[in-house]
């Protein structure tokens, strides 16, 4: 029997057993029946409303130990009874590389690798979440000859023929300096979905065996991005699955203090703009000595985006420097710097994919990765300021053997023509390639081997061959 027909029967009951009293008991008393058995009333009508709630209520998941969002395949993170949480899922797909420049990504609203937000951990009392994550790892290198850096593999800094220092002998090396830690926060409940992502290493320039570097800091609302991380140039999920930290000569890797704002025009497009930190990087060879290059202009530049589940993606990207120098020969002299980028990711068999890049511009040298050198822009015979035409090319597959076991090949070629003003020693052109074997020992830890070939060749044609076999092992708290 329901609780109004309890209330409906007990009502009753109570107004035939008053009829009768209703003789010798006041009117009063009666009327305080009445009052209470209403009261009653609405007390069991609600109990009936709170009921039929609780059993419209979906479950919840559990919270995990430590207050972290506990999560099972397929369902969102929530803590106790709080609303489930969940971002909307990037067409973009998390090919979880050894060198893994797209966490660091910026995208779009709460468009995100992982819409579980796996590993994050709700602030109490706010609707932000917190992901904390360390990433240990050391390189064991064992070069040829001298390769011109014990750490990285840079085609840049391969000494070539007539240098003192190329050659000699077999070099062995062990560091950890690509060690990183990783603060990512976001807040998808909240209008303008905002995110705050940190991450360094320990490739700084100061002493000793870790000097640290911040190679990301930066905040995002509404789309609007500032800080310091990548370029609007810079593709950062085309980067091939290298062991090897740097990777390839021709990738275009540029972090920057700068202003960005993405623009989604649908589901699979978007268009991103930024103004970023300028630096002129001028050869001033022949000058006289109080010449420098200068900045009066930030960079600045676009991108549009195309991204589909299933297929990959493809970004074409343009960016426009102003390239200066002042006390030179012929006074205060600047140059309009100008490229293209074009890059894009395809899926192709099972979980295998291609990634392929082509750069060509006027002063780009300053967003290569093989940027060790003033390549930005010379002087003709002159002493007239000029851009270097520069032009790149990278080009990756990566094939899963097993869900254990994966393989990466990449290559890359840079060239730039040379100023009438650089000497014989300057960078012209270099060609990079490797080729590894990555075991996924445990879904947080790889372990990785490759083979490394670089070439350099310097404006006057002499030129240096170098390889290389690196190992890696990477930890990671969270996958």
């Amino acid at each position: 029997m329901s609780g109004r027909a309890l209330v409906a029967g007990a009502l009753l009951a109570t107004l035939a057993w008053a009829s009768p009293m209703s003789a010798w008991a006041a009117s009063a008393e009666v009327e305080e029946l009445k009052q209470q058995v209403r009261i009653l009333q609405q007390r069991v009508e609600e109990m009936e409303r709170r009921e039929k709630t609780r059993e419209a209520a979906p479950a919840t998941a559990p919270v995990a130990p430590g207050g972290a969002l506990a999560t099972t395949p397929g369902a969102a993170v929530t803590t106790g009874a709080e609303v489930a949480v969940t971002g909307e899922a990037s067409a973009v797909k998390n090919r979880g590389a050894v060198r893994d420049e797209q966490q660091a990504a910026p995208r779009p609203g709460d468009l995100t690798l992982d819409p579980q937000y796996r590993g994050f951990t709700r602030i109490p009392n706010t609707s932000v979440l917190i992901k904390f994550n360390a990433k240990p790892r050391t390189d064991v290198t064992f070069d040829t000859e001298n390769a011109g850096d014990d750490n990285r593999f840079i085609t840049a800094k391969i000494p070539v023929t007539g240098q003192d220092d190329k050659g000699g002998d077999p070099r062995f090396n062990i560091n950890a300096k690509g060690s990183q830690l990783r603060i990512d926060v976001r807040a998808p409940e909240i209008g303008g979905k905002p995110r705050f992502y940190y991450e360094n290493d320990f490739y700084g320039s100061g002493g000793g065996e870790f000097p640290y570097r911040i190679r990301h800091l930066y905040g995002q609302y509404y789309n609007i991005i500032v800080g310091q991380t990548f370029s609007i140039f810079e593709d950062p999920d085309v980067w091939p699955d290298t062991v090897d930290y740097e990777g390839p000569n021709s990738a275009i890797f540029a972090r920057r203090p700068l202003i960005r704002y993405l623009q989604p025009l649908g589901k699979e497009w978007q268009l991103n703009f930024g103004l970023e930190q300028p630096e002129s990087e001028v050869d001033l060879t022949g000058q006289p000595d109080e010449a420098k290059a200068i900045n009066n202009a930030p960079d600045g530049g676009m991108n549009a985006r195309w991204e589909r589940d299933g297929v990959g993606h493809v970004q074409l990207a343009t960016i426009l420097r102003s390239i200066s120098v002042d006390d030179s020969s012929e006074g205060r002299q600047s140059k309009l710097g100008w490229g293209f980028n074009a890059s894009g990711v395809f899926d192709t068999w099972g979980n295998d994919s291609l990634q392929a890049q082509a750069t060509y511009g006027h002063g780009l040298f300053r967003y290569s990765n093989d940027d060790f050198f003033n390549n930005d822009a010379g002087f003709d015979s002159d002493g007239n300021l000029e851009t270097i035409p520069y032009l790149g090319l990278m080009l990756g597959y990566t094939h899963h053997w097993s869900e254990r076991f994966r393989s990466a090949v990449s290559g890359g070629y840079v060239n730039i023509d040379n100023t009438a003003s650089q000497e014989g020693d300057a960078y012209h052109e270099t060609v990079y390639a490797s080729a590894n074997l990555i075991f996924q020992y445990h879904k947080r830890l790889s372990v990785g081997v490759e083979a490394l070939y670089g070439h350099k060749e310097s404006n006057d044609g002499s030129d240096g061959d170098v390889a290389r076999i690196t190992a890696a092992l990477v930890y990671t708290i969270f996958d």
